[in-house]
């Protein structure tokens, strides 16, 4: 995605361009207009991929949450917009991908990471799995297990700062985390 995409951009048309609203613009406006009482959830998958001050532009700031709620001129239509504070943007990464170690920092500060592993050992999964009975799933389940432990064996073996980045990240998120809990109490 781009700006253009995400926000808003002129779109060809037969013979002229058209100004036209962006999937993240429809998005906040339908949390803003028609639900105010529950929470949105805007997926991101591989967040890490795209170069996110060029997709969110100058609303890259009114995705913090002390920034919610707070209007800014659109780039093409002028038009006053706000990111509502029911909308969650959730970015999703691939920990074994390369260009995580090249997040900036203004990333980094908008969104808190947790570490997700598979589920495949949980107890709901085996007895999911145990349910279906079926040879092909259980290769398939097989495969990723082999996958996501060659990707741990090569995170571990080499030294290219992508795990001493996590390792900071996530003693900071620890203690914000316990700031926060020390606020709510």
């Amino acid at each position: 995605y781009s700006y253009e995409d995400f926000i808003e951009g002129y779109r060809p048309t037969e013979g002229s361009f058209k100004l036209s609203k962006g999937i993240f613009y429809n998005f906040c406006k339908k949390a803003a207009e028609d639900d105010k009482e529950n929470k949105y959830y805007f997926i991101i998958d591989e967040i890490n991929r795209g170069n996110l001050s060029k997709i969110f532009g100058e609303l890259f700031m009114l995705i913090e949450s002390d920034k919610r709620n707070q209007e800014l001129p659109l780039l093409y239509s002028g038009d006053k917009f706000k990111v509502p504070s029911n909308v969650y943007i959730i970015g999703l990464m691939n920990t074994a991908d390369r260009s995580l170690a090249m997040l900036d920092y203004a990333l980094r500060r908008r969104f808190a990471f947790y570490t997700m592993n598979p589920g495949f050992n949980t107890e709901g999964f085996i007895a999911y799995k145990n349910s279906l009975n079926n040879e092909k799933f259980n290769k398939l389940i097989y495969i990723i297990e082999q996958l996501n432990k060659e990707n741990e064996e090569m995170l571990s073996n080499e030294n290219n700062g992508l795990v001493l980045e996590e390792v900071e990240v996530d003693e900071e998120l620890k203690e914000t985390e316990e700031l926060l809990q020390d606020d709510a109490a």
